[in-house]
């Protein structure tokens, strides 16, 4: 059972960015998504009133959640106080110890509602973790979600995209509308489900500082970006003309020159 009160969205906190999910049919989607197996331990950033927390343990799942709330954390102990195979966790998941959950040579597995205000640089902290993830399943706003799995040459693909598909596969596996939420949001929501290369194809930490670089001024041509810190025939042998923008630089064209950065 979860922390629903009579009014499920009472007491949400704007600071927080909570939205807490309600729709049983989409909590079973998602859990169906994850496809954790009895005894599995999952990681769940943001429980909030716990309704996705209870689906996963009905279906035998072990559970580490982190939540920043501390009145929240207290309700959660306090509601599941004689279940075993859920600890709580109290933190700001932006700043938390994922890989000191992890067993001697275990992948986590990472799952959450990410509010609109951190999914990106918790996205972000999460992907330089690399093969210390086996895999992610997160809700986040639909925007968003559009921006990790955008292609070269659209409006939604940037910094987001070419880190997120360098070092993942993504997919979005699950649309979910306002009334899902309570309070509902503004906005619609997706759910992505992300996947480490098993193997990482370059420095996490290069490729960033290239792509980041590439897009702090997107509208300009990748002459004045790129093109003052490679080579031109560089480039143009990788098919990256200077008169581009670089929204139209591939994810293997960024890795290229990630490696020739290193």
């Amino acid at each position: 059972m979860s922390l629903f009160p009579t009014d499920p969205g009472a007491g949400a906190r704007k600071r927080f960015g909570q939205h807490f999910l309600v729709d049983e049919q989409i909590i079973e989607d998602i859990v169906r998504c994850i496809g954790a197996a009895a005894g599995e331990r999952i990681v769940e950033i943001g429980p909030g009133r716990g309704a996705l927390t209870t689906a996963l343990l009905r279906h035998g799942v072990c559970v580490e959640a982190v939540e920043i709330d501390r009145d929240l954390v207290r309700e959660l102990r306090r509601h599941f106080r004689e279940e075993p195979r859920l600890t709580v966790h109290e933190g700001d998941a932006l700043t938390f110890d994922f890989p000191g959950l992890a067993l001697p040579g275990e992948r986590l597995r990472i799952v959450g509602n990410l509010p609109y205000n951190i999914s990106t640089p918790l996205m972000l902290r999460l992907l330089k973790l690399g093969q210390g993830i086996r895999d992610m399943c997160f809700m986040l706003q639909k925007e968003v979600a559009d921006h990790l799995v955008a292609r070269p040459g659209t409006a939604d693909y940037g910094r987001l995209a070419v880190m997120t598909q360098a070092f993942c596969e993504a997919a979005v596996v699950l649309q979910v509308p306002p009334t899902a939420f309570a309070p509902p949001p503004r906005v619609d929501s997706s759910v992505v489900m992300l996947r480490p290369h098993e193997v990482p194809p370059c420095s996490f930490g290069t490729l960033e500082k290239i792509v980041a670089e590439a897009f702090l001024h997107r509208r300009k041509m990748l002459r004045q970006t790129l093109g003052r810190r490679f080579p031109h025939e560089v480039l143009a042998a990788l098919g990256i003309p200077l008169t581009d923008r670089p929204e139209n630089v591939s994810v293997q064209q960024f890795l290229a020159l990630a490696t020739l950065g290193s």
